[in-house]
């Protein structure tokens, strides 16, 4: 029998879960938010709550180790020991939060936004931090309001023909 037994698994190969959850953690720590789908955010949650946890309570050099064995840049893992220890000491769980967005046009896939608690959203804003809380580098397209007319060139215009 199976009483009480589950497991949060994706569907694909493990070592393509394994690199697919960690760019997911990695993308989620850089950035603070992720769009993404329902199933990929509740395995990844759990994960990124504990590499928190383990930043706040164990040595740095220890903890450095454990979120290195997950985390795929080093930016990400100094965000983690110098912004997220700090922000989320008081905070025993509950670090991460998932948003309903819709269903994704292709294939009808749930999808949600899952992002940090008490954070800046990059995404929402259209903005992109930096790693490390610097400068603040807008990557959104703005179309112009303004825009100049065209003058036609002369492969535009077609010659009249007066006959």
């Amino acid at each position: 029998m199976r009483h009480k037994y589950s497991r949060l698994r994706l569907k694909q190969k493990p070592a393509h879960a394994r690199m697919l959850k960690r760019n997911l953690i990695t993308s989620l720590l850089l950035y603070e938010s992720v769009r993404t789908t329902r199933k990929r955010a509740k395995v990844i949650t759990p994960i990124i709550d504990r590499l928190i946890t383990v930043a706040k309570t164990r040595p740095s050099q220890i903890a450095i180790r454990f979120i290195n064995r997950t985390v795929t840049d080093k930016n990400a893992s100094r965000k983690v020991m110098q912004v997220y220890k700090e922000r989320y000491n008081n905070r025993s769980s509950g670090i991460t939060r998932i948003i309903a967005v819709g269903a994704r046009k292709g294939d009808g896939a749930e999808l949600v936004d899952l992002s940090l608690v008490d954070g800046v959203a990059g995404s929402d804003l259209g903005l992109r931090t930096s790693d490390l809380g610097g400068d603040v580098k807008n990557t959104s397209k703005k179309s112009n309001p303004n825009p100049e007319p065209r003058s036609p060139s002369k492969t535009d215009s077609k010659p009249e023909n007066k006959s």
